[in-house]
């Protein structure tokens, strides 16, 4: 076996480690999750082997290739050989080229089985953009903020549903405070990578719960196709009474610094109005967080009802709950679920 499918990736995965072999700037921009990244050239030198390319001649590229990978052989074995594999080590570039074939060879040649990956990472997006496009049972829950949306997902995938959480995803909460506490977000071209693996092993024939969401999630994307599937399914909508949506929000939100809190409602403020945006601020600056709350949920309620009046032939449940109790809730969508099959 000289090369392996992207399709079967994933079950090779398990037992042997994927090389990365591009420069370090390809990987941050996206790579397959689980990958290490020990790249054949630096950032510099392979823009300096492209140049020479396309002003010389495919053999000066060659040959400086050549020049700069030669000293480096030795710690490219060394820092390989840390790496676990039952059968192979796996490697891949960009498209299955020489940069993953070079250092396959010199895996072989010094002892370590080494495979490459059949038409690189290239070929891996383009598997996952297939992948995407297959139809998904999808099923969505949604709600007004404060709703508990996400703790129910939760709740769901503890109890053996297929669940994807976008947000967790995406390092963001999807509103204008939605990377307060978080890490940094992801490439888009990472976070598809990132929700494509966790949703390779689903049987999309079965449900697959996700939350309501816009196609843009803080600075990412979610596919167009699965996006567009997302925007046909049918929703299951949650609320809770507003004392209790209000006293969540306050939970989650209140122990943040209130500079960033400000600077969060500033970045809403041409939809929230100047009047609402001054006594956001004033009520802030007391520490009146369910206030502040209040205020900003008449904007979100707003614009959640429109979203969802413009599906409301996709609502197949609808209920609101005095307080958020996640048994009952996926007791009653089961029972929804069940009805609607």
């Amino acid at each position: 076996m000289n090369s392996i499918d992207s399709k079967d990736l994933a079950v090779y995965l398990e037992r042997n480690t994927l090389i990365d072999v591009r420069t370090p700037d390809e990987y941050t921009s996206g790579h397959i999750p689980g990958a290490v990244n020990i790249p054949l050239f630096s950032n510099e030198e392979r823009a300096e082997v492209g140049t020479l390319y396309k002003r010389e001649s495919r053999m000066a590229a060659m040959l400086r290739a050549l020049e700069l990978v030669g000293p480096k052989m030795a710690d490219f074995v060394r820092t390989a050989k840390k790496y676990p594999y039952s059968e192979h080590l796996i490697i891949h570039c960009w498209r299955g080229g020489m940069r993953s074939s070079t250092f396959a060879w010199l895996m072989n040649t010094v002892g370590i089985p080494a495979v490459t990956l059949k038409r690189g990472y290239k070929g891996f997006r383009n598997h996952i953009l297939v992948f995407f496009e297959q139809n998904i049972n999808i099923k969505i829950i949604t709600g007004c903020t404060g709703s508990g949306k996400s703790d129910l997902l939760r709740h769901m995938k503890q109890m053996g549903e297929q669940v994807v959480d976008l947000e967790r995803l995406a390092n963001h909460k999807g509103s204008s405070f939605g990377a307060l506490g978080q890490n940094p977000q992801p490439t888009s071209e990472q976070f598809h990578n990132d929700l494509y693996w966790a949703m390779k092993d689903f049987d999309v024939s079965r449900p697959v719960w996700m939350e309501d969401e816009s196609m843009r999630i803080g600075k990412v994307f979610i596919p167009e196709p699965l996006w567009k599937q997302m925007r046909k399914s049918p929703l299951y909508r949650i609320d809770l009474c507003p004392e209790a949506r209000l006293n969540r929000l306050v939970e989650e939100y209140a122990c943040f610094n209130p500079a960033d809190l400000a600077s969060a409602i500033g970045r809403i403020s041409k939809r929230l109005g100047g009047q609402n945006v001054k006594l956001a601020l004033e009520e802030l600056e007391k520490g009146h967080f369910k206030e502040v709350a209040e205020i900003l949920l008449a904007y979100y309620d707003r614009t959640y009802n429109r979203s969802i009046e413009e599906r409301a032939a996709q609502v197949v449940f609808q209920r609101e709950y005095d307080s958020f109790n996640a048994d009952v809730i996926i007791r009653d969508i089961k029972k929804a679920l069940d009805d609607h099959l």
